[in-house]
């Protein structure tokens, strides 16, 4: 007795070869459609049960409704639109790092997908880095609301009157003893601390630049934040760093040829080191050197214009950090008084 066959299977005959296909019928603008979706050769085989139950399920891809309004969507949109293009270069950059782990991770799925709970849950997972988590909560809350406002999605906003984790403490210099322990830490964070130290730009524009911004005594910086380049003097030590190293690309952290390593991965290798080094060091961040940079200039007798020409800090942040070296160097002037005093009796 030949056994039946499966409901909505049947045998089609193409180029002489017999094929088994999954059939659908529905009926569309009062006409009948229907559509033929491969299955395997052998019907008696797991490998035909479960293509056939994937396909019944609506579970295989081959039957699944195409997504619409995705954020990979979203995303090109947005990069496309004047809101995007009319921004600083740096904080283009800064926005695109989120903007493409948002497509990585999710490109494929409907904008209209996500609830609040799945928000929460993305905040929670960066708290170690609050930063980098409220930078994800705005994000995703500017691309709903450009979704829902701009696009006319039928979204919501479920970033929306999320708490953010808000603005850290002032980034702390580093103090002598983490400088010490720097040739412990990977050669890329070296790198990176002599590069931010040497040139007082913020870290990813430090960690980005080229070996062609170096040219004699001359130092090419860009200042991220008011996406500006100028010609800042290399010190000796920045300048026979950079001669000693060998060259992988373009970049003095070179990813590839043409691109440098970003500034999150940098920033990873930092914390696994900065982790090892105890409990003390977790106040410190690869910005404090970047302070750093402006008390060492303030302990070596420096205005405060010329600390500006080099870091293009504001006047009030370099005020702010002068204070603390003029306590260091008071500090040091006190208790060397009172170690001669000592001498002295």
């Amino acid at each position: 007795m030949k056994k039946a066959r499966k409901p909505y299977v049947c045998e089609k005959t193409k180029d002489g070869k017999r094929r088994l296909y999954y059939r659908i019928v529905w009926h569309e603008g009062g006409r009948r459609r229907e559509r033929f979706i491969p299955l395997p050769s052998d019907e008696d085989s797991a490998e035909f049960d479960l293509a056939y139950w994937a396909i019944r399920s609506g579970k295989a891809e081959a039957v699944q409704k195409p997504v619409r309004q995705t954020w990979a969507e979203l995303v090109t949109a947005y990069k496309a639109h004047p809101y995007y293009l009319k921004k600083a270069e740096g904080t283009r950059r800064y926005y695109s790092r989120t903007l493409d782990d948002i497509v990585e991770k999710n490109g494929k799925q409907a904008v209209a997908s996500l609830t609040r709970a799945k928000v929460r849950e993305i905040h929670a997972k960066y708290a170690d880095t609050p930063r980098k988590a409220d930078g994800m909560i705005q994000v995703i809350s500017l691309l709903c609301n450009f979704a829902r406002l701009t696009l006319d999605w039928p979204v919501t906003n479920p970033a929306e009157g999320i708490k953010l984790y808000g603005t850290q403490r002032e980034f702390e210099p580093w103090p002598d003893w983490m400088i010490n322990a720097l040739p412990s830490a990977h050669p890329d964070v070296q790198t990176a601390a002599e590069l931010i130290l040497g040139t007082g730009q913020r870290p990813g524009a430090a960690i980005a630049m080229r070996f062609a911004d170096f040219h004699g005594e001359w130092m090419s910086v860009l200042d991220e934040k008011t996406n500006t380049r100028m010609d800042v003097y290399c010190p000796p030590r920045l300048r026979a760093f950079i001669a000693g190293r060998s060259k992988s690309g373009a970049h003095v952290l070179a990813k590839n040829l043409t691109q440098p390593l970003g500034y999150n991965s940098i920033e990873a290798r930092f914390r696994k080191w900065r982790a090892g080094l105890g409990e003390t060091a977790a106040a410190f961040s690869l910005h404090g050197l970047r302070k750093l940079s402006i008390i060492q200039l303030a302990e070596a007798g420096c205005s405060d214009a010329e600390i500006q020409a080099v870091t293009n800090q504001s006047g009030a942040m370099v005020a702010y950090y002068r204070k603390k070296a003029s306590k260091r160097h008071l500090s040091r002037a006190a208790q060397n008084r009172r170690e001669q005093n000592r001498g002295d009796t």
